[in-house]
């Protein structure tokens, strides 16, 4: 049964990710060019601003909306479809997208997906896809901020995986020992770069599936 809170709080989520993409990063974009930021700095910053609140933000509202994780994939999907249709189209949003890659469509589709498996592999519980996403939304953000800050530039440092340990550890501790694991483990894959896949999609997926085979073969390694 299609529930109406539920409805209403997917088109709230859709709403403000789209208003974060569309309108609060333009009017930041704008906001750090006028104070002499170059475009490819401005539009780095932008993707971490989207990271965390559209990806990040969602993702830890979840489990308190949402009773199965049906809403959550069908909003990433039609996110993916709407982050897509400007490269398909050649007009891109050019304060957070860039020609030469997607990685935000990527973004979209392991946030749905991750999610959706989490909920659907531990029998119900959230946490176990919403942690390797916010490993990969907040986690993944701290170390691109922190990179842009010390580099001006998008490039791999040990520093700013040491800044996503330091958070995706402590996160992790919601879960227990798998759960600092897993975070240890999505900030390392994070510095390595597997083209043509990106570290949206390593960093979820080696995070969950150290989650999983935890539930599965080691639960004493949890803390549920």
């Amino acid at each position: 049964m299609i529930s109406v809170e539920e409805s209403i709080a997917t088109a709230l989520l859709f709403s403000w990710v789209i208003f974060v993409a569309t309108v609060l990063t333009r009017g930041l974009y704008r906001w750090m060019k006028n104070r002499g930021v170059e475009h490819n700095v401005a539009v780095y910053y932008n993707r971490k601003v989207i990271h965390m609140l559209a990806g990040g933000l969602c993702a830890a509202i979840v489990p308190f909306v949402f009773k199965t994780s049906f809403f959550p994939f069908v909003m990433a999907m039609l996110l993916a479809v709407f982050i897509y249709t400007p490269h398909k189209l050649g007009k891109i949003m050019y304060w957070f997208q860039t020609e030469d890659n997607m990685y935000e469509v990527s973004f979209c589709i392991m946030w749905g997906i991750v999610i959706s498996l989490g909920w659907l592999l531990s029998g119900g519980n959230f946490l176990f896809g919403i942690l390797p996403v916010l490993f990969m939304s907040v986690g993944d953000a701290v170390t691109g901020i922190v990179r842009n800050l010390l580099y001006r530039k998008r490039t791999k440092s040990w520093w700013g995986n040491l800044a996503m340990a330091l958070f995706s550890i402590f996160l992790g501790t919601i879960l227990g020992f798998a759960g600092i694991f897993a975070g240890a483990a999505a900030s390392v894959v994070e510095h390595f770069e597997f083209h043509p896949i990106d570290d949206n999609v390593t960093v979820p997926l080696i995070s969950f599936a150290i989650l999983i085979l935890a539930k599965l073969y080691a639960p004493w390694l949890l803390t549920l």
